[in-house]
Formats: C-alpha cells, sequence, structure tokens
C-alpha cells in the first residue's frame, strides 16, 4: 500500500528531528515516533542509539523502539551489540533487556558480560538477568560472579542487584566468593548476600557490613 504524501512527509520531517541540534527537539520527535510507529523508523532509531549524547533522548529513543515490532528491532539490536562504539553496544543491549525478547539471549555472550566498558557491562548483565532462560541461570550467576569487587560504587550496585535478581540459584555462587582471596571480591560478594536476604538494608550498609566480615573474618550469620 502507498504511504499518503501527508504521512511520508511527517515522517521525513520525524526524522530529521532525530538529527536536530536541539536536544528537545530530538526528544520531541523520538516521542512522535514511538506514538506513531512504522518499519522504516527502526533503523534509524537504532542509528540514532549509538551517537545519542542525551540521557533522556536515549531513553525516549529506547521507548520508541519498544513500540516497534520486535521482529523488525530486535535483528537491528544484534548487530549493535557487536559494534565497536560501546555507546552502541550499551544502548542495544539495555534496549533488548526493555524488548525482553529471549530470542536475543545467544547474543549475551561472556565478554559483553565482562566488557572492559563499566557502562557496556551494566547493560549486558541488566539485559542477561531479563533475557536468560531458566536452565542457563546457575552458568550465569557463575558469569556475573567472576565480576565480583569491580569498579566503583555504580558498577559493583548493579552487579549486586543482577545476582540478586537471579534468586536463589546464585547463592551456591555467592557462597564461594564470601572466601576469595581477594578481599575486594570477599566483600562485594558478602554485601551481595545480605542484599539478597534482606532487600531493604541498603547497598551501603551492606557494603560497610561486608568489609568488617571480610577484614576482621567474622562468619557468616546461621542460617545463610
Amino acid at each position: 500500500m502507498t504511504r499518503p504524501e501527508e504521512d511520508r512527509d511527517t515522517m521525513r520531517a520525524a526524522l530529521r528531528g532525530l538529527e536536530h541540534d536541539d536536544p528537545s527537539v530530538r526528544l520531541r520527535a523520538a516521542l512522535a515516533v514511538g506514538t506513531n510507529p512504522d518499519a522504516g523508523f527502526v533503523r534509524p532509531l537504532v542509528g540514532r542509539c549509538a551517537v545519542e549524547p542525551e540521557f533522556s533522548v536515549r531513553e525516549m529513543l529506547t521507548w520508541a523502539l519498544t513500540r516497534h515490532e520486535a521482529a523488525v528491532t530486535v535483528p537491528l539490536l544484534l548487530g549493535e551489540v557487536r559494534a565497536e562504539r560501546a555507546q552502541a553496544r550499551s544502548q542495544a543491549l539495555h534496549t533488548l533487556s526493555k524488548i525482553g525478547d529471549r530470542r536475543a539471549w545467544p547474543a549475551i555472550t561472556p565478554a559483553l558480560l565482562a566488557d572492559a566498558d563499566e557502562e557496556v557491562a551494566r547493560s549486558a548483565w541488566r539485559a542477561a538477568v531479563v533475557l536468560v532462560p531458566e536452565d542457563g541461570v546457575p552458568a550465569l550467576a557463575v558469569v556475573l560472579a567472576a565480576q565480583l569487587g569491580r569498579g566503583g560504587r555504580e558498577t559493583r550496585l548493579s552487579l549486586s542487584r543482577a545476582l540478586v535478581a537471579l534468586g536463589e540459584a546464585v547463592l551456591p555462587t555467592l557462597g564461594a566468593a564470601t572466601t576469595d582471596p581477594d578481599p575486594r571480591v570477599r566483600a562485594h560478594a558478602l554485601a551481595t548476600e545480605r542484599l539478597w536476604h534482606d532487600p531493604d538494608a541498603g547497598f551501603e550498609l551492606a557494603v560497610e557490613e561486608a568489609k568488617r566480615t571480610a577484614v576482621f573474618g567474622e562468619g557468616r550469620q546461621e542460617g545463610r
């Protein structure tokens, strides 16, 4: 079916808006594209995700992509997770986690989960937790636990949240990590274990308690 000329003009205007210098214009353009989804928008949206500097606009781009058919968006996003540009990888993984199509799971490789770029790694952890099949959870817990002790507060908190989201299957792996020779790994594992048992405890408190445990060698509480 031929698209009416008025619709084509609207589409071209929206696509131009995604490239505008003013972030508020880009934000409105992404909103318009998501409000009126069309397969012709998908490739430009994915391309813009790789270079968009504004967080709020990137979030709107992701929302717009979730409004399109997964059969169209997911193959393009899977290509992006292998891109050289870190933001392309990170945003594609973030969008895949929002779409939640488990056909994307094979693309969440150990290399992505250990990506040198922390934002990419965090996005990969979140996507993995959403997309992993049930029988893959124990293996994923082991791969994620290998990152314990990595990075600053935000990175460690992201990893802890991902591990906690895996449920009971993560406990044996965390238990093993609490005896790791590296005190950073031990403290992070103990903090994550505490968060699993008491999600309302707060990450900072869990970290401080875990550090004391790691330093002074206190045993874990009974039943943990």
